[in-house]
């Protein structure tokens, strides 16, 4: 398997990739953390109610304390994966996992009070679209650092 393939396995599961990359200590731990983080923030009610439109009750189950250490493991768990199975060589590959990991908790801490045309996304949805300026301004300080 290639890189990129590992990545996406992370992307579906924190720790996949490093059980296919044969780290399975590391995979294991960030299964487990996984676990953890997702019960104890209550994530798998948080998404049943993002999804079904019902983004206030979201917002009241969330357990910020515990859904704040969501991003760092999980965006980490991508970069981990995708490093050990040969990617990322380049300088400064790291920066737009982690800016995304940052723009996800920064846009988390936020998504109870940010309204998009006049409507909360809640817990879920704003988040997920903080994914997209992270990697913006990962991709760019890169590019920035690169050059320099």
């Amino acid at each position: 398997m290639n890189p990129k393939e590992k990545l996406l396995w992370s992307i579906a599961f924190p720790g996949f990739g490093q059980l296919l990359n044969g780290k399975y200590v590391k995979g294991i731990i960030f299964i487990s953390l996984e676990f953890i983080i997702n019960v104890q923030s209550k994530f798998n009610q948080i998404i049943y109610f993002s999804f079904n439109g019902e983004i206030s009750k979201a917002i009241e189950h969330t357990k910020y304390q515990w859904l704040m250490f969501y991003p760092c493991i999980y965006f980490y768990s991508m970069w981990d994966a995708y490093k050990d199975a040969g990617g990322g060589k380049e300088p400064y590959s790291y920066l737009p996992f982690v800016m995304s990991a940052f723009f996800v908790t920064v846009g988390l801490m936020y998504s109870a009070k940010v309204k998009i045309f006049g409507i909360y996304l809640g817990t879920v949805w704003f988040p997920m679209i903080c994914v997209i300026p992270g990697i913006m301004v990962g991709f760019l300080l890169k590019k920035i650092f690169r050059n320099r």
